[in-house]
């Protein structure tokens, strides 16, 4: 059974700026995706201890997001 949503983390540098972040398109860099994912979808971001963040977005969407955060 496939998911119904990934889970995308983020870690954060003391300054604020993301230093790492999962399902990165790869031409995208860690803080053009965490922006692009805030924009779309930040309703779902879930604050973290330690510098860190997830987004929760629909597998389905997920493929679109990259697709749109590259172009």
């Amino acid at each position: 059974m496939a998911p119904t949503e990934i889970v995308i983390h983020a870690r954060y540098a003391p300054d604020g700026t993301c230093l790492e972040i999962g399902e990165r398109p790869a031409d995208v860099s860690a803080q053009k995706w965490y922006a692009f994912l805030y924009e779309k979808v930040g309703e779902t971001a879930q604050p973290l201890a330690g510098g860190r963040l997830i987004f929760r977005v629909p597998a389905t969407d997920l493929a679109n997001l990259q697709a749109a955060a590259a172009a």
